[in-house]
């Protein structure tokens, strides 16, 4: 994409980037907070839909479909060094505010983990559709969060309220551990799934995800109170629209990393949190009031924060 300094085609950006892929999310969220007004609807119960059958579900259809390359392999050090760095100025941040250890965890979650697949990876596709290989570059991020959302994501939840050996059990419960070691030993072995009868449900399972995580979303937002005084959620919100661009550009910078990659990488740390950070704090109790202020915060300036890292992204690389 290129000419992106003209003001006129940064606009038609900016209302793609709103129509395409902000617009339906909150679509979405709005048909969940009115199904959760109106409704008797039980939000437990859908949040353990999501975490132990749609996600493990997205997971182990992404790693089976995607070929990984060397190529991409460094795509995944970047994602997995990005998420470190963060994590470090999340816990320095929840320290210099004396935080307590479940606001602690929520914060680390909603500023580590970003929803790379339910608006990065369809960005991607808007802004690279005849470059497969960002697609690709995208891929590796969206499984390197996903993976580590549901181990790192739900550690962090659950050590908020119990001990490191019960928070560790709750992790190996989680299917999408499994779902990663299977359709890796798959890849290894060379089996060819598309003809298996499980492949048809895997793929149902995985579409699902997007639409389901969202309606729970909305169902969860219409069952709180939200305060819009909480600083701490406009701290977090501001660390992952703005602290993670900064940050990944810094890396990228020091790697040397050039061109689409480099163009990807930047585009992909600029959006906003995960919903599933939201679903794993109502399943462990830990704040989710603020994990879906943030959630909520993110998305909403992202469509303005969104459109400016690409207009640096085309810009300076």
């Amino acid at each position: 994409i290129r000419g992106l300094s003209d003001g006129g085609l940064l606009v038609d950006l900016f209302f793609s980037i709103l129509t395409d892929s902000i617009a339906p999310i909150f679509l979405i969220i709005l048909i969940g907070y009115i199904i959760g007004k109106k409704l008797a609807v039980d939000i437990f119960t859908l949040t353990k839909i999501n975490l132990y059958v749609f996600v493990p579900a997205l997971i182990f259809v992404k790693i089976t479909e995607t070929e990984i390359t060397r190529e991409m392999l460094g795509a995944i050090g970047f994602a997995a060094l990005l998420m470190g760095i963060m994590s470090f100025i999340s816990m320095g941040v929840s320290r210099i505010r004396r935080s307590p250890r479940t606001l602690a965890s929520a914060m680390r979650n909603s500023v580590l983990f970003y929803n790379s697949g339910n608006v990065g990876l369809p960005l991607i596709m808007l802004l690279y559709n005849q470059k497969p290989e960002a697609v690709s570059i995208q891929i590796m991020v969206l499984l390197v969060q996903n993976l580590t959302t549901n181990t790192i994501g739900l550690y962090n939840a659950s050590r908020g309220n119990m001990t490191i050996r019960q928070s560790l059990r709750q992790v190996l419960k989680m299917p999408s551990v499994y779902a990663v070691t299977v359709a890796f030993l798959f890849k290894f072995l060379q089996v060819d799934l598309s003809r298996a009868f499980i492949w048809p449900a895997a793929i149902f399972l995985s579409n699902g995800l997007v639409s389901v995580a969202l309606l729970t979303l909305g169902v969860q937002l219409s069952k709180v109170k939200m305060d819009f005084k909480n600083a701490d959620a406009y701290i977090a919100s501001f660390l992952r629209l703005v602290g993670g661009p900064l940050a990944a550009y810094l890396l990228i910078r020091l790697f040397g990393i050039t061109g689409v990659t480099a163009q990807v990488l930047l585009i992909s740390s600029s959006v906003p949190t995960a919903v599933n950070t939201s679903l794993i704090a109502v399943e462990f109790h830990n704040e989710p009031d603020f994990a879906s202020q943030v959630v909520f915060t993110t998305t909403l300036l992202s469509a303005l924060t969104m459109s400016v890292v690409i207009y640096i992204a085309q810009w300076i690389f």
